[in-house]
Order: structure tokens, then C-alpha cells, then sequence
């Protein structure tokens, strides 16, 4: 399909669907019915199997003619993580039951991976899914969890068998965030906001049809979503004009009196890395459309942590004093994180956040320098051994 091709789709669509005299909801769905949602996905999935470079022009297209938005900013985890998990592994009928709402922001997602003993070591995961007939039934504690106060659905790893290596134990389940037994609390955070939580589940049920691949499984599949999940990071374009290396350029040129040489020689060196960056994460979201997220998607949310926090220590820099100040302390549990509406103490406090989620940089760097550089592997006493025998 060509571009003209697309624009004239696009164009027969309005003018079908007013955006101004359409139900904002009903605008979506009928966008997503259209393959016009995310046009890099197959046809029947809001999509029509198009590349991912298009995208972009299709969202300005909308955008222009003043169509209402899926609010992508308030679902982070189920566009960028959840959606392409359960395109690539979830059965047709899953495809069919959640991708559509999950687009248009009907169901937000969170991911309830992390644990207080399982962090960087994922694999160690203690929560527990027992099956019961139908049914699996779940308990345990989860950390990190990004938008849990708002979402209806997570994404799920859990321990199904105990007896075997910590890798081969694990199953992936599609879970109802709003059933009893789930328990949702604030962690308020250096910024002074709780954008993260910690989850208790208890006796919480999970239908084995929402079970995301085969029994067993689950580090497969987990495996596919951290990939997605660190381009999908990673990918936040830092080298545009409304990324942190626009929002630290415009400092610059305000600041005139503050400008040295090693400041300019900063900026330009990171400005080079966010291009560098962007560029990569053109590449890897070409291999993520067709279902093919690997591990070179680790090196880019590196590079992506270190670009945030370089850039936003810059911005203080150039503010000098003004840089010291902190617009509100108030606890609050915000639907998204927002880097261009607040300031620069916000940014420099936020960013140091980006080198923990989504994988810490030294086990991104682990991951980079085996599967990427095929260097030697950590020693892991624990690789073979059944997981209840190992010491936590």
C-alpha cells in the first residue's frame, strides 16, 4: 500500500466518521475495525499489516483533523508491552478479546512482574498459581507496578512448579486487576508522587483461558515482553524537538550567560547519542512489528537512561539556582508521566528512575555483552538447580 493509498483510506474514513459529531469511543472502535489503530499490525487486529514507519503519518493525520486520541500516555503498559506480548504468543481468541479494548483505552494495563526478592533476578519469582479445576489461583506480592491504581488488566508471571530449574517453572497469565484478593498500594517516590505500586495477591483467580502460552512457559514469554518493553523505552524518541534533548536545547539558548565551552561540547556529544539512539530504535521497531524483539533492544533502553539523566543533570546546570526549585511535593498517584509539562527538578529526580525500570543498566549490560557481544556467561550456581532448593 502506498502512502497515497493510505492518506486517501485515511480521508474516505473521516469523512465517514466525523470526528466531531462521532462518540469519541465509538470513533476509536471504528478506527480499529478499519486497521487504522496501529497500522503495523495484521488485518482483523486493528491493523493492516503495514510497516512501522507509517504510523507516525497516519497519527499526524488523525491528529490534524482534530480526531480524539487512545490517550496513550495513561496506557503505557498495555500499548507497549502488553498488546505486542499478546499479538505474538496469546491464542486467537485472546487476540480478539483484548487487543480491541486494550487500544482504545477501555481496559488499562499494568505488568505484575517484579517482586521484593525478584527484582533484577526476574527468573527467582516466588508468587505461586496453583490450578483448581478451570481456574488458577494466585498469591504473592509484586513491586514497581506502574498505573496498578488504574488498571483493570496485568500481565502476569507466576510460579506454576516448584520442583524444577527457577527458568522452566514459570507460566504467563492474563489477570482481572479489580477482582477480590487484589490489593493495590501506593509507593510514593523520590518526586514525590506514587506513579508506582506494590500488589498482594490473595486467593486471586485467573481462568486458564487467560494463561498466555503453554504451562510452563512463562520465561519465553516474559522474555518477549521485556524486549518490547526496553524498545518501547528505549524508543521514546530523545532526539526530537519535544525530547529531553529539545527541552535541554532551549534551556541553552535561554541561558545564554551560562554557556561555556565544555557545557557545548556536552550538549552536542549527547545530542549525538540521541540520534544515535533514535535512529537504532527505527530499526529495532521495524523487528518488533514483525514479532521479532531481541536483545539489542536491552543496549538502546540503555543508552536511552543514560541520555535522560545526562540531559536533565545538564538542564540543572544551565538554570543554575533556578534549577534548585520543585514545583509541588504533593503525594499524588498520576495517570502518566509527564517530562515536557513539569520542571526541570521534576526531570532531574524522574530520570534517575530509567536506569531501574524496565531491567537495571547492570543487567542490561550483562544481557548486551552475552547475547549481543556473545561474551562469556556470569557463573550461575543456581541455573540447574530445582527452584525450592535454592536459597533466598
Amino acid at each position: 500500500m502506498t502512502l497515497d493509498d493510505l492518506t486517501g483510506r485515511i480521508e474516505e474514513f473521516l469523512a465517514a466518521n466525523d470526528p466531531a459529531a462521532t462518540d469519541r469511543l465509538d470513533f476509536l472502535r471504528a478506527r480499529y475495525d478499519a486497521g487504522l489503530a496501529w497500522v503495523y499490525f495484521p488485518v482483523g487486529f486493528g491493523g493492516l499489516g503495514l510497516s512501522r514507519g507509517r504510523q507516525p503519518e497516519v497519527d499526524r493525520l488523525f491528529a490534524e483533523a482534530g480526531a480524539p486520541d487512545n490517550n496513550p500516555s495513561a496506557n503505557v503498559i498495555g500499548l507497549g508491552m502488553a498488546g505486542p506480548t499478546i499479538l505474538a504468543c496469546g491464542t486467537e481468541e485472546q487476540k480478539r478479546r483484548f487487543l480491541r479494548p486494550l487500544w482504545t483505552g477501555e481496559e488499562i494495563w499494568c505488568q505484575l512482574f517484579s517482586e521484593p526478592g525478584a527484582g533484577s533476578d526476574l527468573a527467582n519469582v516466588s508468587t505461586r498459581a496453583v490450578r483448581d479445576g478451570d481456574e488458577w489461583v494466585v498469591n504473592g506480592q509484586k513491586v514497581w507496578t506502574s498505573s496498578a491504581h488504574l488498571a483493570q488488566f496485568a500481565i502476569l508471571l507466576a510460579r506454576t512448579d516448584a520442583a524444577i530449574p527457577k527458568h522452566r517453572g514459570m507460566t504467563f497469565f492474563l489477570i482481572d486487576m479489580t477482582q477480590p484478593g487484589v490489593e493495590v498500594r501506593p509507593l510514593r517516590q523520590i518526586t514525590g508522587e506514587a506513579e508506582f505500586n506494590e500488589v498482594f495477591l490473595t486467593d486471586a483467580r485467573v481462568p486458564d483461558t487467560q494463561r498466555l502460552g503453554a504451562e510452563g512457559d512463562g520465561w519465553r514469554v516474559a522474555n518477549t515482553t521485556l524486549n518490547t518493553e526496553r524498545v518501547a523505552i528505549g524508543g521514546k524518541d530523545s532526539a526530537r524537538e519535544d525530547g529531553m534533548i529539545g527541552v535541554v536545547a532551549r534551556t541553552w539558548r535561554a541561558n545564554p550567560e551560562r554557556r561555556t565551552p565544555e557545557l557545548h561540547d556536552r550538549l552536542l556529544r549527547l545530542w549525538v547519542d540521541a540520534e544515535v539512539a533514535r535512529l537504532t530504535g527505527a530499526r529495532l521497531q521495524q523487528k518488533l512489528a514483525k514479532g521479532m524483539p531481541g536483545p539489542e533492544g536491552s543496549a538502546m533502553k540503555l543508552i536511552f537512561a543514560k541520555c535522560a539523566q545526562q540531559l536533565s543533570g545538564l538542564e540543572l546546570e544551565l538554570l543554575g539556582a533556578q534549577g534548585l526549585r520543585y514545583s509541588d511535593w504533593t503525594m499524588v498517584r498520576p495517570e502518566s508521566v509527564d517530562f515536557n509539562g513539569r520542571d526541570a527538578g521534576y526531570r532531574y529526580l524522574r530520570a534517575k528512575g530509567n536506569s531501574i525500570e524496565g531491567g537495571t543498566s547492570e543487567i542490561l549490560r550483562n544481557i548486551v555483552a552475552e547475547r549481543v557481544l556473545g561474551l562469556p556467561a556470569e557463573p550461575r550456581a543456581d541455573k540447574d538447580r530445582p527452584w525450592k532448593e535454592v536459597a533466598r
